[in-house]
This record gives structure tokens, C-alpha cells and sequence, in this order.
């Protein structure tokens, strides 16, 4: 019996312990096996944390490879709200010991607060709310774009839940210098205006993206990390602008803005052989890295955004084009009066004269806008106006700037008398500062436009170029013409109305000063006028564009105003690129008759 009853219970516990074995079996089945996928998917769930890598946006340089625009990492600060609670630190002592201090939330909160920028109260206040909306809540941004410096004191106080998450952040290094053309990003760093919109194809980067698994304790494990998409780069885009003489030009037209009461002011250098723009100023300036400082209507660039009517800088294209069409030279006549009416026009000097007996030159020199009107007629307008559009006017640049105006022009087969005459000397149509720029460059080159070059190329981290601009050069007048008309200009410096003030010591300078009436806005001018000069040097070889404007002045409201900063600026290129000095005068050319 004994035996038996022995034998009968080791047979029980085998049976149970078989029973219980075959439970866990069944179970351990279920789980590796049968919901194996299920179960390793809800734990990578939550122990996998999705990252994005940021590629890094390419920057805009100078033509000196100097950055305009660069990114800099920056760091937002991010907690895992379940995971903060009261906690020890460990303190290492001078004298070799080891402190250990109890630190509680709100103290941590009051540590972090002194690098983010907070209050204490804030930042609590976001871990509070984030566990109010979950418990098991396990992210959470506590503050946003640190700098390094924010970034390492955070770090170094090793509080448990906090984390850092890298960002890429824009930044300009030069503030205000060439900050109408570079453009700005916005907070979310989408590109907003300038050359970080249009070009944004360029400098745009491709962000990648990564997971890692974190444990229990919030930390990454180690070697955990899978990269599915890696980060690209963005390319830079090199510039044609000289950096040195982007900020003189830009002070030079800002002094002098200032000294005029002139509410903005534009001024623009271009090298005649290449057509690249070597400077591009706008007054007001914008700087960047503080957009909120400047008025939003002149955050842009006024030089492409801002067509005006151009007065008595566009009597140079209306001679080039007569010389060119063979129906009047340098020397031919026109009896000029101060008043002129025919077929219902009314128009008339700047200044009261008597009949004065002037040639082509001198009515270049003079600025007369009845001999020009006189002269004028003599070019069927339709031809007139397809010379106006062949030397650009009417049609965006080549640089496609963002919100680049094409300029303003009127119907030849439609327009009334008076604008047709007030076209020849710059009224009546509205130009850009760029394409003004882009005449004068046209007159310098032997009557050949080349493209506007503001951006050089889009540049790939190798060094290899991606794209650079296109487009082909034009013949618009012969090269006879564009000499002609250049030898004109110069009487301007040398036999009219600014004395020395356009003398450039050594140099033959040949320019054309403007003086226009600014509509009022009901279809009648006002009292405002916008003044310029426009001009090229060395004349007997142009090898640089200088064109200055400058808008509502309350003091000087003639040219006057503006030939002080285009002989400052004009110098200062002749001087930045060493250019020889003229070897011969001016030709003698008579201004009258």
C-alpha cells in the first residue's frame, strides 16, 4: 500500500507538472511564434523613437567666397514628462571627493530656466500640462533654437528627461550688407524673400531620417540606431557682388539719402564686359538677422521691385538710337526753345532759356527735353520702341529676382501725343534700376547687351558647378552709335551744368543726369521728383557702370543731388580695380551751332 500510494502521487505531480509545462508551452507559442510580430511591434512602439537627421542648407557667398547667408546648428530642448521626478547628483569636489546633492523638480525646472530663457513657472507649467493631457506622456518641447553655449550649460547639469534635439538655423554673418538681395527664412526656416526664395532649388537641403531605441531609463542604447533615408546638403550659391563695395556703396547712398531727406534711395555698379553686378544697394537696408527692424516695404530690393519713371537718364538710349538708325549724328542741329507744342503736346525745359542753338550733344549736355522731343521725331515710333525693348526696357532682367517688375510701357500704336514725346525723355514709362543699369552697360559695350549677372552659379560641395546662369548677348546699336553716344555723355562732365562735381581726376567719365516727376497717384505729377545719374568710365574704354537714384528728396530735388555719390562711388571702383588711367582727352565735340 505504501508503494502503491507513493507511486500514485509521484505520477500526480508528474501529471501537474506536465499540465503546467504544457501551459507555458502553448503560451510561449502564442507569443514568439503566433503573435511574435504583434508583440515586437507594440514593444518597439514604445521603446523606438523617430528621429530626423537635418541636412544643412547651403550658403550664399560673396564673389570672395566670403558666406553672406550660412547655417549654424542650434538646439531645441525636449523632456519625456514621465520621466521627471526629484533626483541625486553627483558632485565632484576640488579636493578629489564626491558630493551628492538631492535635487528637486521645481529646483531643476529653475536651473533650466536660466539658459532657456524662461521662468521657472513656465517650465513646469509644460511638463504639468503635458501630463495632464497623458500620464504616460513622453515628449514634450521645453524650449527651442539654443545657442552652443545654452546648449553645453544645459548638458552639463545632467537632468534626468531632459534631451536635446539638433536643429539647422540661418544666420548672416555680414547683417545688413547685400541683405536686400540674400533675402531672410522664416521661423520654420521656409524661405521667404530675396535670394533664399528664388534660388531656394539651390540651397535647398534634404532633411534624412533615423530611429533609435530607447530604454527604460530614457537613454538611447547603444548601436540601436537605423538610418532609412540618409540627410543631403544643399549647394551654395556664389554671388557676382564684391562684399567691400557692396558696404561702401551702401553707405554712400545711404548719406547721402539722409543728407537729402530722400525716403529711399537705390544705387547699382556693373562691370560693362562681363555684365555681372558687382553691387546692388537699397536704402533703406534690411538686415536679416532682425527683419522686424525694417519696413516691410523695403525688405525687398527697389532696384528690381520698383519701377519709376527714369527722366533725363533715358535721353542717352533715345540719341543711341537716332545715331544708330542713321537720322541724326552728335553734330546735328535743333533749334531748342524752352516751351515746345505740336499735335496737342505741351512740354518744356527744367529751366527758362531763349531759343538755344544746340546740337545732339548738347542736347545731351544741356538735358533739353524739347530738343530731343524736336529731334526725336525724326525715328518712326514703333522703331523707337523696338529699340527700347531690344536694350531690355519692358521686360524683367536675366536675374529673375523675387517680384522682379518688368517695368511699365506704353502702346506706340495707341498712345496719346503727349507721351509720346514725354517717352524720349523718360516720361510716360517706368523703368527698374536694373534695367537703367542694363542700358548704360549696353552703351559701354560697344552696343552689345550682355545678361544681368547677379548670381555666378550654384556650386555643389565638391566644387563642381551645378548650374550657372544663361542667356546670350544681343546687338542692339552698332558700335559706332555706342561710341558716339558715350562721347556725348562725356560734354555732361565737361560742358554741363555740374561743374567739377562729376570730375573724376585721370579719368574720362561720361554720365547723364535725370531729373523726373513723380506721379501722384490721380494720373497728374506732384511736386516729388526722383533724381539720378547714370554713367561709364574710363570713356574711351568703359569698363564699369555706376547708376545712382534717389527718391522725394526735400532738400536738392534736382540731380545735383545725385552727381556727389555717383563721383564717390564711380572713384571707388575705379580704385578697387585699378584701372590705368585715361591716355588721351575728350574729344572736342560742339554743343552748339
Amino acid at each position: 500500500m505504501p508503494a502503491k500510494s507513493t507511486r500514485l502521487r509521484i505520477t500526480s505531480v508528474v501529471l501537474v507538472i506536465a499540465a503546467i509545462m504544457a501551459v507555458f508551452v502553448v503560451r510561449l507559442i502564442d507569443i514568439q511564434v503566433v503573435r511574435a510580430a504583434e508583440i515586437n511591434l507594440q514593444a518597439l512602439d514604445k521603446r523606438s523613437i523617430p528621429s530626423t537627421t537635418f541636412g544643412v542648407r547651403g550658403n550664399i557667398v560673396a564673389a570672395d567666397g566670403v558666406p553672406l547667408a550660412d547655417s549654424v546648428l542650434r538646439y531645441n530642448v525636449t523632456a519625456s514628462p514621465k520621466d521627471i521626478t526629484d533626483f541625486t547628483r553627483t558632485v565632484d569636489n576640488a579636493d578629489g571627493t564626491v558630493t551628492t546633492v538631492d535635487v528637486t523638480w521645481p529646483q531643476a525646472a529653475a536651473e533650466l530656466a536660466k539658459h532657456t530663457g524662461q521662468t521657472p513657472a513656465e517650465i513646469r507649467a509644460i511638463i504639468a500640462d503635458a501630463l495632464k493631457k497623458n500620464p504616460e506622456a513622453n515628449f514634450a518641447y521645453i524650449a527651442k533654437g539654443l545657442d552652443t553655449t545654452a546648449y553645453q550649460a544645459l548638458v552639463d547639469l545632467a537632468i534626468p528627461g531632459i534631451y536635446f534635439e539638433p536643429v539647422q538655423s540661418r544666420t548672416y554673418p555680414n547683417g545688413q550688407v547685400a541683405g536686400n538681395l540674400v533675402g531672410f527664412v522664416g521661423s520654420d526656416g521656409d524661405p521667404q524673400a530675396g535670394l533664399e526664395y528664388t534660388e531656394n532649388d539651390c540651397l535647398n537641403a534634404t532633411n534624412g531620417f533615423e530611429t533609435f531605441e530607447r530604454g527604460a531609463d530614457g537613454v538611447r542604447i547603444p548601436g540601436s540606431t537605423v538610418t532609412t533615408k540618409q540627410a543631403k546638403n544643399g549647394n551654395d550659391l556664389v554671388l557676382t557682388i564684391d562684399r567691400d563695395l557692396q558696404w561702401f556703396v551702401q553707405q554712400a547712398v545711404a548719406e547721402q539719402a539722409q543728407a537729402i531727406g530722400a525716403p529711399w534711395g537705390v544705387a547699382v555698379v556693373q562691370e560693362v564686359k562681363t555684365g555681372k553686378l558687382l553691387a546692388v544697394a537699397d536704402y533703406p537696408s534690411v538686415d536679416p538677422n532682425d527683419v522686424d527692424l525694417t519696413d516691410e516695404q523695403y525688405r525687398g530690393s527697389r532696384v528690381f521691385n520698383s519701377p519709376y519713371e527714369p527722366g533725363s537718364t533715358f535721353k542717352s538710349l533715345t540719341a543711341a538710337t537716332l545715331v544708330d538708325a542713321g537720322v541724326a549724328d552728335a553734330r546735328t542741329p535743333v533749334l531748342a526753345p524752352y516751351r515746345f507744342t505740336k499735335n496737342g503736346a505741351n512740354l518744356r525745359d527744367s529751366f527758362g532759356h531763349p531759343d538755344l542753338p544746340l546740337t545732339l550733344a548738347g542736347v545731351i549736355a544741356q538735358s533739353s527735353n524739347t530738343g530731343i522731343s524736336i529731334l526725336g521725331e525724326r525715328l518712326d515710333t514703333q522703331k523707337r520702341f523696338d529699340y527700347i525693348r531690344n536694350f531690355g526696357v519692358g521686360a524683367p532682367t536675366e536675374v529673375g529676382f523675387a517680384g522682379e517688375e518688368s517695368g511699365i510701357m506704353p502702346d506706340p500704336t495707341s498712345m496719346d501725343s503727349q507721351t509720346r514725346y514725354a517717352t524720349m525723355f523718360g516720361q510716360g514709362l517706368a523703368t527698374t534700376a536694373a534695367q537703367i543699369t542694363s542700358i548704360y552697360q549696353t552703351l559701354g559695350n560697344g552696343g552689345v547687351r550682355l545678361p544681368v549677372r547677379l548670381v555666378e552659379g550654384c556650386r555643389a560641395e565638391d566644387g563642381t558647378w551645378v548650374r550657372q546662369p544663361g542667356g546670350e548677348p544681343r546687338q542692339v546699336i552698332s558700335p559706332r552709335a555706342a561710341a558716339e553716344t558715350v562721347n556725348m555723355m562725356e560734354t555732361v562732365v565737361t560742358d554741363g551744368h555740374f561743374g567739377d562735381t562729376l570730375k573724376i581726376p585721370g579719368y574720362r567719365v561720361a554720365a547723364k543726369s535725370g531729373t523726373a516727376q513723380v506721379a501722384d497717384g490721380s494720373g497728374a505729377y506732384g511736386s516729388n521728383y526722383l533724381v539720378s545719374m547714370a554713367g561709364v568710365a574710363p570713356a574711351e574704354d568703359p569698363q564699369y557702370v555706376v547708376t545712382i537714384s534717389l527718391a522725394n528728396p526735400t532738400t536738392i530735388k534736382t540731380s545735383a543731388a545725385a552727381a556727389p555719390v555717383f563721383q564717390k562711388i564711380m572713384s571707388q571702383v575705379l580704385m578697387t580695380y585699378r584701372v590705368a588711367p585715361s591716355g588721351s582727352p575728350a574729344p572736342d565735340i560742339p554743343t552748339e551751332y
